[in-house]
């Protein structure tokens, strides 16, 4: 499985905003993780769609979540950056060669798409029962307690 980057800025900006109390602008959350704007603005774009996070419009504008963050999962803003898809797709290669199985032979998915699509929903699962709010707490647990209300302080300023 392979995600790609941004899935981690999504991931960040969604924690940062947790404790935010007015919208943060794009620029701000670029600057504050040192990433392209315009890349960032993407993935904000892709959770605003996925009615993740909201773009408030005007001069004091930017973004906030639309739920609290013990409603947002991990896997919602993974889903929201990169599709919903399945990481392992099955082309019946079963089906093929001097020993090609029959359609009818194959009926249900073979040992190895078996593995792979339980894989799948396990790795699913574990990102659907976290949520924004418990890798937030996890900042304050790994990184100091005043790590994020700092960061958060340093957004709010308006440059």
């Amino acid at each position: 499985m392979k995600l790609s980057g941004g899935v981690e800025w999504a991931l960040h900006c969604c924690v940062v905003l947790t404790g935010m109390t007015e919208p943060v602008p794009a620029a701000r959350l670029a600057e504050f993780h040192d990433v392209s704007p315009t890349y960032l603005a993407k993935q904000l774009q892709a959770l605003s769609r996925a009615g993740l996070v909201r773009s408030v419009q005007g001069q004091a504008g930017g973004y906030v979540l639309t739920r609290a963050p013990e409603r947002i999962s991990v896997l919602d803003v993974v889903e929201a950056v990169d599709g919903a898809q399945a990481a392992f797709t099955c082309t019946e290669i079963r089906q093929r060669g001097p020993f090609a199985a029959t359609p009818e032979a194959c009926r249900t998915p073979c040992p190895i798409a078996r593995v792979m699509i339980d894989a799948d929903k396990a790795w699913r699962e574990s990102l659907r029962a976290t949520s924004i709010a418990d890798l937030a707490g996890t900042v304050a647990r790994d990184v100091g307690p005043g790590t994020l209300p700092r960061a958060q302080a340093w957004i709010a300023q308006r440059a």
